[in-house]
């Protein structure tokens, strides 16, 4: 029965694929990796801890898949500042090791195609965390690829934007600039150069799994034109067949930027 149904997968998987040829695809996919502790409980792990491991390695697939239709920036939200400073220790000391001995070695490899760029707080970080994503993001900072990954941990939506202004306004007073130039000259483009994602093109599509239907504060400045898809699998049981159906809603859709 597997190999059968192992086949009608993989057919229905080439149906979508084909789907999507004529179609518009996103330039960048954000992604909240939502509902890992929920997945391990509904397979019957003793320990839920055990679902950090299971996301964190399937995030290189999903990388994978993003690659093979030519998604070239991809954003992904790890944490926040409260799931670093408000959920029990042993979660977050858990979650934490999996970043470092799976996120940030498998981007470290030579034979990744992705660029590495972190996005929040690293100060609210475990010592040993910040310096393995320093050590994965230098490792990958001359790497010659179209490829992008922004990891959002110890992030913020809010605090970015508020960061972000900060930062600019700084660079504006240090070449002389006083209150009411800034005031005159305040664009939101330069705001948006300012935040952790400055360069690059805001997000067109915006996935989040395990069923929950809201942003957490996620890209607040970025996303504001973002078509949604909200997936009722968690994401270590995220497949290949529900990305490219997220890609296929959004295919089908007719963006209307401020309406």
């Amino acid at each position: 029965m597997k190999p059968l149904l192992d086949a009608g997968y993989r057919l229905y998987a080439r149906r979508l694929r084909a789907q999507l040829a004529a179609g518009d695809l996103p330039r960048h996919v954000a992604m909240v990796m939502d509902g890992n502790r929920r997945w391990a409980r509904q397979m019957g792990f003793d320990d839920p801890k055990v679902g950090h491991r299971y996301g964190a390695e399937h995030l290189d697939e999903v990388l994978g898949w993003c690659a093979e239709v030519g998604i070239c920036h991809v954003t992904v939200f790890v944490a926040s500042v409260d799931n670093v400073r408000k959920r029990a220790s042993d979660e977050v000391d858990n979650l934490m090791r999996m970043i470092e001995s799976v996120v940030a070695e498998q981007l470290s490899r030579p034979e990744n195609l992705w660029q590495l760029h972190l996005a929040g707080r690293m100060d609210v970080l475990p010592d040993s965390t910040r310096h393995a994503l320093k050590l994965a993001e230098e490792a990958t900072r001359d790497r010659v690829t179209e490829f992008h990954l922004n990891v959002a941990i110890g992030y913020d939506g809010r605090e970015e934007i508020v960061n972000a202004v900060r930062s600019l306004l700084e660079d504006m007073s240090s070449d002389g600039a006083t209150i009411d130039d800034v005031a005159q000259r305040l664009t939101a483009d330069q705001i948006a150069a300012h935040l952790y994602t400055g360069g690059q093109p805001d997000p067109d599509l915006v996935i989040r799994t395990s069923g929950e239907r809201r942003m957490s504060g996620f890209l607040l400045w970025q996303a504001a034109y973002s078509e949604l898809y909200f997936c009722d699998v968690h994401w270590p049981g995220f497949r290949k067949v529900d990305f490219l159906r997220a890609l296929r809603s959004y295919a089908a859709r007719h963006r209307r930027f401020g309406a």
